[in-house]
């Protein structure tokens, strides 16, 4: 290990204070108000009532009028969830001893532009261009902190690590433990072979091109799993830079997009059938909207194929589904989990020191404590998920009792990204220069061959039975 690796973690507390006291740390304070969320969501589920009429997302939309009207409807729900987040995070804040005062005024701020965000990122065509809320939220806070200076009392608002952890914890939530076995053994060996072999080349090519540990983790993550989700998880984990998460996430996105304009014509010219070239599709996208919309195009190509792309024009959307959003998915709790405890054991903290050296005590007063929390919120919706088929899952649980999660998480998640552009210079995005990206590519190449590989020839027959079946 390099001597001279940097040990500056993702963003540190606006006022620089830290306390070995746990009711004054963030970690426990982003489980805590996760969990509140969670709960308060189970109770009026188990009720046969939901969360969703408070954790308000908007519907698509393609004219401006009914963009306008959307918003317009949704205002008193709007006006409950800002006062459920401001006095949830005020509270923790002045426990944790922040400038309450100045924290919610900023806030405040940052509560609307997420609204309008969000707001944004429900037109019709965004998810063409993979346009998902949080990138919106990076791009317009990157623009806005490079042209302006952000005031102080708004800066002690971008409580960026803060919103990342209680994303992470939400996000367990919504990833039972019981979708390995939906997903089936086949769908499971494909995406862990995918994951770890991708993860290792970005990594190791990374630290070969001289980038620290932590960045090449985050991009080697990044690349193996699910793109932005991962990338943001494993920053929190281990603590990388804010620059290096930001440059690991706008990789993710570009990559993302080229796979979506290019995957889905590839695999029709090679006569892919649908099972199949979902399969690929999953196994080599870096972004869920991304990847959902590569293989919907490619459904559509063969429902209007004449039958010369054989399978069931849904089973790529079927495919991708296992492969990605359930198989590949499922690794952001297991990679956050372990690389939090090598980086805490065997990489050098904000001290300098290599914390292998460090005694039982001290690895656990460094171990991210949100990453338990995640594991606990994925426990406890599979113990949940438990008493339901996978089809039942889907009609009865995720609209009721997942989706209000989901929409929580991607509001602490455009509050992060947010955060994030607003706190971030161009110079520091930039000072990394091109090794992040080739370090990136490599892990690309070897996704898209690899997963060609196991998807065309190891594991075809299953594919294809699931297009036919």
């Amino acid at each position: 290990m390099s001597t001279s690796e940097s040990s500056d973690v993702v963003i540190k507390s606006p006022d620089g204070r830290s306390s070995s006291r746990w009711w004054r740390q963030e970690d426990w304070w982003s489980i805590i108000l996760a969990l509140i969320l969670i709960s308060a969501a189970y109770i009026l589920f188990s009720q046969g009532g939901s969360l969703k009429w408070l954790a308000t997302g908007p519907t698509k939309w393609t004219t401006l009028g009914e963009a306008g009207a959307d918003l317009l409807r949704r205002l008193p729900a709007l006006g409950g969830l800002y006062l459920v987040w401001a006095v949830l995070l005020t509270i923790s804040s002045a426990i944790i001893g922040h400038d309450t005062r100045k924290f919610l005024g900023g806030f405040t701020v940052l509560f609307i532009v997420s609204v309008f965000i969000f707001q944004l990122g429900a037109w019709a065509s965004a998810s063409r261009y993979n346009l998902e809320p949080p990138l919106l939220a990076l791009v317009l806070g990157l623009a806005v902190s490079n042209i302006w200076h952000i005031p102080d009392w708004l800066a002690r608002s971008l409580r960026v690590e803060y919103y990342i952890k209680i994303g992470i914890v939400l996000l367990g939530a919504t990833l039972p433990l019981t979708l390995i076995q939906w997903a089936g053994p086949v769908a499971i060996g494909q995406a862990a072979i995918v994951s770890l072999v991708t993860f290792f080349a970005i990594f190791i090519t990374g630290r070969l091109l001289g980038l620290e540990n932590r960045f090449a983790a985050v991009l080697g993550v990044g690349g193996a799993v699910c793109g932005v989700s991962a990338a943001i998880a494993v920053a929190g984990a281990v603590r990388a830079k804010r620059e290096q998460a930001s440059v690991a996430i706008s990789l993710v996105i570009i990559w993302a997009i080229v796979s979506l304009l290019v995957l889905p014509f590839i695999s029709r010219a090679l006569g892919l059938s649908t099972g199949v070239a979902g399969a690929w599709i999953g196994t080599s996208e870096f972004a869920d909207a991304a990847g959902i919309a590569a293989a919907q195009t490619y459904s559509d190509f063969a429902a209007h194929s004449g039958g010369a792309i054989a399978g069931k024009p849904d089973a790529a959307v079927q495919a991708f589904t296992l492969m990605k959003v359930i198989g590949r998915d499922i690794w952001i709790g297991i990679w956050a989990f372990a690389l939090a405890i090598v980086a805490t054991t065997w990489w050098r903290g904000e001290d300098g020191t290599v914390s292998a050296r460090a005694g039982s005590g001290e690895i656990w007063q460094r171990f991210p404590k949100f990453v338990i929390g995640f594991v606990v919120a994925s426990v406890f919706v599979t113990w949940l998920s438990s008493h339901y088929s996978l089809a039942e899952f889907r009609t009865t649980v995720t609209p009721a009792f997942i989706a209000p999660i989901t929409a929580l998480r991607t509001w602490a998640f455009i509050f992060c990204f947010l955060s994030i552009g607003l706190s971030t210079r161009f110079a520091s995005l930039t000072s990394t220069g091109l090794r992040p990206f080739w370090a990136f590519t490599v892990g690309v190449i070897i996704n898209v061959l690899l997963g060609y590989f196991l998807s065309v020839h190891v594991f075809a027959d299953f594919w294809n039975q699931l297009g036919n079946s």
